[in-house]
């Protein structure tokens, strides 16, 4: 960084990713705007200027030394910033990078672990609902694989568990006995060991819960069909959505008990139409969505939606230019619209993603958005969908074609 950079940073002030401390900080408050910093989008830190941007210079000994052991000694996981000294007026201000953390970093004070987030220019310690979104973020757990407080191998349903193994997986199944049953489930992460219980896990309700609901009340499919283009009280059908996200078959693949998939289908169904027009003579009806569209929307939905934001369903809105799925929670991990639009692949809910494979829910290759969702609308209307993401939701709009569209 040369001097105009760096006098260009200062005259902005402080931001989301600029601090200004004295040299004389101590190691503590250093330390907790370092983790706030790893934990946020990384930031840089000038040592040697007051908070109103008066340049003070440093008079420290040995800072760079003492900059990499508060690094060390009481940020963890421990890091090393990109550390540079720029004199400006004949003052000496040090210039700490720091670049976003691979982990969940936390201050060591006390004993304790101090969790540290960046809010504009402040910081904060991080809520038990902020923290856990960051393990998320960061690969560091799988919100699927938690184990649920209160439910037990009783909430789960049986007859679609069976179905599952024996069915959908074709392999052969412990007898009606509880200890066996729990120790297949134990292995395919169904269920988990939580202080030397097994219970079920986030991912196991959800799929195979008896009513997912009563745990997870964000479970669920919000649906509303409205007569104009926008929301208003103006509705033709409303519902919730809820129960179980995988149906059940018999033995000759028909569909006995329906999951949260089909009766979603089911609505948009009953709340869209098609239009009719001639080739050659014959009649030709063409609905407003391919239903193969509308199937891998809705999957990649409930398999990638945040679940730890509590009090959201998944919603479905459906006005009369278009359909509209809003997925709480941003994209995972390091997925970007343009990313996602070319193909990249990640996954937040890996438990929910693969079972969604087995039962081929989702696509084997992974690549729904390009080639069912995004070439599926090309193909059906040449009307390219809308996916945007925003702060606390992803969104995928399909327009609906225009009357005498072909």
């Amino acid at each position: 960084m040369n001097r105009t950079e760096l006098m260009e940073i200062i005259r902005n002030g402080e931001n989301s990713g600029v601090e200004f401390k004295r040299d004389d900080v101590q190691p503590v408050d250093l330390a907790k705007e370092i983790v706030a910093f790893l934990n946020f989008q990384g930031g840089v830190i000038l040592l040697g200027i007051d908070d109103d941007g008066t340049i003070r210079g440093t008079t420290r000994q040995n800072l760079e030394e003492w900059v990499m052991n508060i690094c060390r000694d009481k940020v963890k996981p421990e890091v090393i910033p990109y550390y540079e000294k720029v004199e400006i007026e004949g003052k000496a201000i040090a210039v700490c990078t720091f670049s976003q953390g691979l982990y969940v970093h936390h201050t060591w004070h006390n004993q304790h672990r101090y969790y540290y987030i960046r809010v504009g220019s402040t910081i904060r310690e991080a809520s038990p609902e902020e923290l856990q979104r960051l393990f998320q973020q960061r690969g560091q757990i799988r919100f699927d694989l938690k184990s649920i407080p209160g439910a037990t191998f009783d909430d789960l349903d049986m007859l679609r568990l069976k179905n599952y193994f024996r069915d959908i997986r074709g392999q052969d199944i412990p007898p009606d006995d509880a200890e066996a049953w729990q120790q297949l489930l134990l292995n395919t992460e169904i269920m988990v060991v939580d202080q030397d219980r097994i219970i079920p896990s986030v991912g196991g309700i959800l799929l195979f819960g008896k009513n997912p609901n009563h745990y997870l009340p964000q479970a669920g499919i919000s649906a509303v069909t409205y007569k104009g283009q926008e929301k208003d009280y103006n509705t033709t059908e409303r519902c919730i959505i809820r129960g179980p996200v995988v149906a059940r078959f018999n033995e000759t693949g028909e569909i006995v008990d329906t999951g949260i998939v089909e009766r979603t289908i089911e609505f948009v169904r009953r709340s869209t139409g098609s239009s009719a027009y001639l080739v050659e003579g014959r009649r030709i009806d063409k609905p407003d969505y391919p239903e193969e569209v509308i199937r891998e929307t809705i999957v990649n939905a409930i398999a990638h939606r945040d679940y730890t934001i509590s009090g959201s369903d998944i919603e479905l809105s459906i006005y009369s230019d278009r359909l509209e799925v809003i997925s709480p929670g941003r994209l995972p991990n390091t997925v970007t619209v343009e990313r996602m639009k070319a193909g990249c692949r990640a996954t937040r809910n890996e438990l929910i993603k693969e079972i969604l494979r087995d039962y081929h829910y989702v696509e084997a290759t992974g690549l729904g958005v390009p080639r069912k969702i995004i070439a599926g609308m090309l193909k059906h209307n040449g009307i390219e969908p809308d996916l945007v993401e925003d702060e606390y939701s992803f969104t995928v709009r399909l327009w609906r074609e225009k009357s005498g569209q072909r």
